[in-house]
């Protein structure tokens, strides 16, 4: 559905990485994860809060039921911070590798093994 049915123009290439059921089933939190920058994310946040109603309705539909939740969207930035731990670890063991090794003291792994 985000990716073509909805035809607002705020809304940037996006998809769906959770959704959470409130207990009672009576509201659900979509988490969508946006490819751009942050003004893309609160544009797109925006479009579909808008669209809220719609997107509601073409749920009840396609689903067939009589109860479809109060949806609340946010956006999921977990992959972005999953990408910038990696790009701050490569540094890190890039500054390992370039330090010079001390044969004569152990390292911290190896003097916790000793003890």
């Amino acid at each position: 559905m985000l990716e073509g049915e909805l035809s607002d123009p705020r809304i940037a290439p996006s998809y769906v990485t959770d959704v959470v059921l409130a207990p009672g089933g009576k509201s659900a939190r979509i988490y969508v994860a946006v490819h751009g920058s942050e003004e893309e994310e609160q544009s797109t946040l925006l479009g579909l809060m808008t669209a809220r109603a719609y997107i509601r309705s073409q749920l009840r539909e396609r689903m067939g039921v009589r109860h479809v939740p109060d949806l609340t969207f946010a956006i999921d930035r977990s992959e972005k911070m999953t990408g910038r731990m990696e790009e701050l670890l490569g540094r890190m063991r890039k500054r390992e590798k370039k330090r010079p090794v001390d044969t004569a003291s152990p390292q911290p792994s190896e003097a916790i093994l000793k003890s």
